[in-house]
């Protein structure tokens, strides 16, 4: 078979896929679950529910009539017991619902299906939407917003994505391996919902076995129209950008989405969640966890309620060494969290925790840059990370955004390769989050002024005419 990659730029870090055959496991729930009411990309959630209220497992606690958004569900039945504030794992204090666990996982009643194929695809969408289904690769932005383009744009082709290319992380390994049937029926789902007439899977190709499961299956189930393709085991092969330039040679425009090149890529686990939300009409109240690095001493992957504390996570799994570093997501891509007391979340991929003597333990001091380009021809976007990096040192946004700081991806490739140990992602992603809100505040004047601009012109239309004496 084939092998496809994309260029320029990527590397090749040291894969400690440590879990990669250890198959999922059922965490038990937590006896105090945390709920942030805001878990997407988009707007913030009203709760739904009050203190004292009791609640089932799958009752929609939040929600929101904004258009970017997902509802969010409750993952243990029991009370309330508070709304309150709290740290998440995005660095952020975000409204969540606390609610007292009293094990008797009483859930809300569900009405399976055996098919979706004689659902329109409007009716297949709130259903995405009304499940909270958000991307599980870690963006985590709504999924029905994701399959609804508009109608200027024309998908083709849907994309699920096993590349899986941050080392340690394993659940999308084994979500293949365990769970084809519901990987690929996603894949047909979003495919008639957008009118796609092809579906490919892509699998790095230290996934062998998960690609000739997935090939098996396919052929089982009779279909022609859905692939499995291999890429290269290459870091960051599994960004969206990248994973289309490999498979389908097209190349997303500058500030441009994959919709624009008749795309969507969806993470093999979400598709998962997507057949679990049409098919046995189940919310997003769980979903796949590697717990992985060497302070942990049951490392492997497990299917964990959101809203688990990593305090509890680690009291249950135990520690075999001093916690030094606890990491929510890949050690690329993922954040240092400054406490174990937040919760799993749905973009909670990964859990790492590592004692003194892992390398990524070791200390980061910068060094002055000494111009060797590494970070130039590392990067996936084929960008220059060490101009817009002095940009950012001097708050020059405007330079910055000339060099296409807001087509970085934040893959972390610049950092790893650089010799000086130069915070250079830290920084891009700084220099990101300032123009983005320059464009905001610009956007707002421009708004005021328009809006004064119309209220002067009306004011004059109404205003008596001077009576011209001849």
């Amino acid at each position: 078979m084939k092998v496809f990659t994309y260029s320029p730029g990527g590397i090749h870090p040291d894969e400690s896929k440590l879990t990669k055959d250890l198959s999922f496991e059922v965490f038990k729930s937590p006896p105090i679950a945390v709920i942030p009411l805001q878990q997407h990309t988009g707007a913030p959630n009203n709760p739904l529910v009050q203190v004292g209220d009791y609640v089932k497992v799958g009752q929609k606690i939040g929600d929101s009539t904004q258009p970017v958004s997902a509802p969010v569900h409750a993952t243990v039945s029991g009370k309330v017991i508070a709304i309150e504030e709290r740290l998440c794992p995005t660095g952020a204090k975000i409204k969540s619902v606390i609610i007292e666990n009293d094990y008797k996982d009483e859930w809300v009643e569900l009405s399976p299906r055996k098919s979706f194929e004689d659902l329109p695809s409007e009716e297949l969408v709130k259903i995405i939407r009304e499940h909270g289904i958000v991307g599980l690769g870690g963006a985590a932005f709504p999924t029905s917003v994701k399959l609804t383009p508009p109608k200027d744009k024309v998908i083709d082709t849907i994309i699920g994505n096993g590349a899986e290319c941050e080392p340690y992380l394993t659940v999308d390994h084994r979500n293949m391996l365990e769970y084809p049937e519901k990987v690929i029926t996603g894949i047909l789902i979003e495919m008639k919902i957008t009118g796609a007439k092809k579906g490919i899977i892509a699998v790095e190709e230290n996934k062998l076995d998960a690609a000739n499961v997935l090939e098996n299956k396919i052929k089982e189930m009779g279909l022609n129209n859905v692939e499995v393709v291999l890429v290269k085991t290459k870091y960051p092969q599994g960004g969206e950008k990248q994973l289309i330039k490999a498979v389908l040679k097209r190349e997303v425009p500058s500030g441009g989405l994959p919709l624009d090149v008749g795309v969507v890529v969806q993470n093999v686990g979400t598709l998962k969640a997507i057949t679990e939300a049409v098919l046995e009409d189940k919310p997003l109240i769980e979903r796949g966890v590697t717990i992985s690095g060497n302070a942990v001493s049951k490392p492997g992957n497990y299917i964990i309620r959101i809203g688990t504390p990593a305090s509890f996570i680690i009291d249950t799994l135990g520690l075999n060494r001093k916690l030094r570093k606890l990491i929510f997501g890949g050690p690329m891509t993922g954040i240092a969290q400054p406490t174990v007391d937040v919760p799993v979340i749905k973009g909670t991929s990964g859990i790492l925790m590592f004692g003194d003597e892992a390398l990524e333990m070791a200390p980061q001091e910068e060094s002055p840059c000494i111009r060797c380009a590494s970070c130039v021809d590392s990067c996936p976007m084929g960008l220059m990370p060490v101009l817009i990096d002095h940009a950012s040192r001097k708050n020059d946004l405007k330079t910055a955004e000339t060099l296409h700081a807001l087509d970085c991806i934040e893959c972390g490739v610049c950092s790893y390769v650089c010799p000086a140990k130069r915070h250079l992602t830290e920084n891009i992603k700084s220099v990101k989050q300032a123009i983005i809100k320059q464009r905001k505040i610009e956007a707002a004047k421009q708004a005021a002024f328009e809006k004064l601009k119309a209220q002067k012109m009306k004011e004059k239309e109404n205003s008596p005419k001077e009576v011209q004496n001849g």
